[in-house]
């Protein structure tokens, strides 16, 4: 368990009379066997963890935890719920100081044994961001964060990856969102919730106008909905054979988009399918080289032959001495 979630566990058993495990676990959107997994940890830490059965059942922390959340101002409490950020990204949101005083109020004291202990923050450090990521530009979380909590409309140039042009939105934003290390504007356009990077997001400004969201939809309600569509709802199934040296490799990359068929693997390949939001998606497929065989359908097939063939022309000996 890292130490955000730690925190963010504690405090939500604290604050609560009782929650069940899959109330913790969607708070902290992680599954229910990593909940169990992790109040079975606080239980062995010694932390007064309990659960009961039943329909008034749940799991409590006793008193006794060591965590004083009266000493907390309600801007510190506010900080303290942004559950799961590093350090990096409470940077992003100017919201480290504030973090980090809140933390220090809280903290229980040290007995005598465990003062001969270092500091988790000394031996444990966390990064949540991808690998080789650049430096992002655009508009920062921390930049946007006021008029977000303002509640206001929002004019914004937007440079989608899909299209040649900027393109000029009028967005009702419910709020920013992180997800592996990135940022994204959540927003209704036109009352079609959207995902906008906020590395893509080249200027905007407040219309001046309140923002206008769908009645009963929370920033929360509408992420979850644009992630499950994104992982899927996509417009395109590919079934595919894997060699078996690199099924591992597609599988970190593809994620919840690849779906392995158990019966049909074979010493040298497995069989799979993996789904594309968008038919040009597919070229994601083009660095496996002919350790991936597309069986279907036949338009991702002939997509592939043409890039692949292009770039057998791109890249032919040239015919000049």
């Amino acid at each position: 368990m890292n130490p955000d979630r730690f925190f963010a566990l504690t405090l939500l058993l604290e604050s609560r009379d009782g929650a069940t495990t899959q109330e913790l676990a969607s708070a902290l959107g992680v599954s229910l066997r990593t909940i169990t997994r992790d109040l079975n940890w606080l239980r062995d830490a010694g932390l007064p963890v309990t659960a009961h059965r039943g329909r008034l059942g749940g799991v409590t922390m006793m008193p006794g935890s060591g965590l004083d959340l009266t000493r907390l101002t309600p801007d510190e409490r506010d900080h303290l719920s942004l559950i799961g950020l590093d350090e990096k990204q409470r940077a992003d949101l100017n919201a480290s100081v504030e973090s980090q005083r809140a933390l220090a109020k809280i903290a229980a004291p040290r007995s005598r044994r465990d003062a001969e202990l270092l500091p988790l923050t000394d031996v444990v450090y966390i990064d949540n961001r991808p690998w080789l990521q650049n430096r992002a530009t655009g508009t920062t979380p921390a930049s946007l964060i006021g008029s977000v909590r303002r509640g206001r409309r929002l004019r914004i140039e937007y440079d989608s990856p899909r299209e040649s042009r900027s393109h000029d939105l009028v967005v009702d934003p419910y709020g920013l969102f992180t997800k592996a290390g990135t940022w994204y504007l959540v927003a209704d356009c036109a009352r079609v919730p959207r995902l906008y990077r906020l590395e893509r997001i080249t200027t905007w400004k407040e219309t001046g106008q309140p923002r206008r969201i769908r009645k009963d939809q929370t920033l929360a309600t509408v992420a979850t909905a644009l992630l499950h569509q994104w992982e899927h709802d996509h417009g395109i199934q590919v079934s595919v054979t894997i060699d078996q040296t690199q099924i591992e490799r597609a599988q970190r990359i593809f994620g919840l988009r690849l779906v392995r068929e158990d019966h049909d693997e074979s010493s040298t390949g497995s069989k799979v399918t993996i789904r594309f939001l968008h038919l040009e998606d597919v070229r994601a497929l083009l660095p496996f080289g002919n350790a991936i065989t597309v069986h279907s359908p036949t338009e991702a097939r002939a997509y592939l032959r043409d890039l692949a063939a292009g770039l057998a022309r791109h890249y032919a000996p040239s015919s000049t001495p």
